[in-house]
């Protein structure tokens, strides 16, 4: 097959039992590859009431069209599963070398389900597929597994998947460990792998990748190079990277402080790119791409890529830490344990707004660093604190009080773009699949970001648009890229023409395709929804001083937003639009 490599490789750990299948090539045509094809496979092997730590969840990691096809920033794999922080499905996609390796390796996607009586490790290379035992790895750190997996598959060019501790122990917010410091970041993945005593995946390929129409796939990626991706407005990515968001957001006054009390940081400049720039000792890049946007720290105290910005601000200016070292430790630490930055920074902004308020003693204030660094890695391993810590902020609001101020959607902790400074962001947060998410829809540099009807066209818009982009497993740092441009490689690389308006429909299909299972799994309307704080307490600081996100306003929103998806006054698609999706038998 052009583009695709045909095949996926289905492991079921109970029965210690490999299979392999081709590709369905009429999902194909229906949902391209990686997010799309990832949710249509895993609806058909999961019920949608399954508990997420059981061996009855799946695990789909599934590649897109253009992994190593020479187009630009196209080098990322998705998984999907359903969630144990908030019972949906969800996505999560990392970066680095991997997928190209599994393209490599002659499959599309990865499959897995059930649970193995003792810790093994799936080993890909080409056409070999095996479980192995993992025994000698497990209550390892992600780094050092990474480096013995290269030992004990005897091949220094071994990509994998990785688990720490924290997957391991089965904490919510786990994630999945690549290439030491690019992660499978939100929803608790590593936390599902951890439930299937699966420490890891390696994944090693010699293969090719079959394209069309060479010349012209070529030539096209020549030109789009120049005209479009090395262009003014995609190379802060090579410059700065993420921290850059530190200055832009403190200046809109959307920048998450003291757990969402502020929009602004006093000492932002101590953490912003400029700041990370001053311990840099390289660029990193992913497999394929020209930016290099990774950030190589290094000092006598921490060696890490990143941090990044949602690093900088949720574990940064959202726990009162203004100290660039501090934070890279941070991101250091929650790396090799497999811990996701974002909700470990909220978990612990949350505790030290309890532990000030009298409400809960956490033993943590705003500012304490010691503490704050101490504290992830008795998440990790459910110790002390740390095993209340580790259920989340809904848990722990629910158990000790501060439901008011537990920045939270659907059970996932809150990215750093705060929403009463831009409404759009809420509605995005509000109605993502996976919860909080500010991948799903950005909305924070629009022009009217307090127009209700705007924000909610430009939510339905932007969720539709990433809902193809995400499939084709394209870098979120192509800022100018558009559906013109993925006909175009399309055409080349499959030899057929597909075009912008079936593209669109393929990413408002996908999007309806996630909805409907959540709705199957259980959620209602009140699921879309945001913290009370955003709704009732007028922001602190900045730009968006004593704006809030009103009950009212986010309502007409939500039923502005429904309207133009085709869905009734509850969030429920109707048959007509189901119909027009191809989506009524499902």
């Amino acid at each position: 097959m052009y583009l695709y490599a045909g095949k996926i490789a289905k492991a079921d750990l109970t029965q210690k039992k490999i299979t392999i299948e081709e590709t369905n090539r009429d999902w194909i045509d229906q949902y391209v590859g990686g997010m799309g094809l990832g949710f249509r496979y895993f609806f058909s092997q999961v019920r949608p009431d399954v508990d997420p730590l059981s061996p009855q969840n799946a695990m789909v990691f599934m590649n897109g069209p253009l992994a190593e096809s020479m187009a630009p920033l196209s080098c990322r794999l998705p998984m999907v599963s359903k969630s144990p922080q908030t019972g949906t499905i969800f996505e999560s996609n990392v970066g680095g070398a991997i997928a190209a390796e599994l393209k490599y390796a002659g499959y599309d996607g990865i499959i897995i389900k059930g649970k193995s009586d003792q810790p093994v490790y799936i080993a890909i290379k080409d056409d070999r597929v095996e479980i192995k035992d993992a025994q000698g790895l497990w209550g390892k750190g992600i780094f050092e597994t990474e480096e013995k997996l290269k030992s004990m598959e005897k091949d220094e060019e071994v990509k994998s998947f990785v688990i720490g501790p924290a997957g391991e122990n089965l904490v919510p917010m786990a994630c999945i460990g690549t290439e030491a410091y690019r992660q499978l970041g939100r929803g608790g993945t590593g936390a599902i792998m951890g439930s299937k005593n699966l420490k890891a995946i390696t994944v090693r390929g010699t293969q090719g990748v079959q394209v069309a129409d060479m010349k012209g796939f070529l030539d096209y990626t020549s030109e789009i190079f120049q005209s479009n991706l090395l262009t003014v407005d995609n190379l802060w990515a090579h410059t700065d990277g993420t921290p850059a968001f530190v200055a832009s957001t403190n200046d809109m006054g959307i920048h998450p402080t003291l757990n969402f009390q502020q929009g602004t940081f006093e000492h932002w400049e101590k953490i912003d790119s400029v700041a990370v720039k001053s311990i840099k000792r390289r660029a990193r890049a992913c497999r394929s791409c020209p930016m290099a946007c990774g950030n190589f720290v290094r000092t006598e105290k921490v060696m890490v890529e990143g941090p990044e910005y949602e690093t900088l601000a949720l574990a940064g200016s959202n726990c009162g830490i203004s100290n660039i070292e501090a934070v890279a430790q941070f991101n250091e630490i929650c790396d090799d344990l497999g811990l996701d930055t974002i909700s470990t920074g909220n978990i612990i902004a949350f505790a030290m707004e309890m532990t000030e308020k009298k409400i809960y003693d956490f033993g943590v204030t705003f500012g304490d660093e010691d503490n704050y660094l101490r504290i992830p890695k008795e998440i990790a391993t459910l110790s002390g604190r740390g095993k209340e810590m580790a259920q989340g902020v809904r848990s722990m609001a629910a158990r000790y009080g501060g439901k008011e101020f537990a920045m939270e959607v659907k059970g996932l902790e809150m990215p750093g773009y705060e929403p009463r400074g831009n409404w759009g962001m809420g509605l995005a947060y509000a109605t993502s699949e996976r919860g909080a998410c500010h991948l799903r829809a950005f909305t924070a540099f629009s022009e009217t970001p307090y127009d209700l009807a705007a924000m909610a066209q430009e939510v339905v818009y932007q969720q539709n648009f990433n809902s193809v982009k995400w499939p084709m497993c394209l870098c979120d740092f192509w800022g100018t890229f558009n559906t013109d441009i993925m006909t175009q490689f399309l055409k080349f690389g499959l030899g057929k023409n597909i075009s912008a308006e079936q593209l669109d429909q393929i990413g408002e299909r996908i999007w309806n395709l996630s909805r409907i299972f959540n709705l199957r799994a259980g959620m209602k309307k009140v699921d879309d929804d945001l913290p009370p704080r955003i709704k009732k307490d007028p922001l602190i600081g900045g730009r968006a001083q004593g704006k809030v996100l009103s009950e009212e306003d986010l309502e007409t929103m939500l039923q502005t937003y429904y309207e133009l998806r085709g869905w009734d006054k509850e969030g429920v698609p109707t048959q007509k639009k189901l119909s027009s999706l191809g989506l009524a038998d499902l």
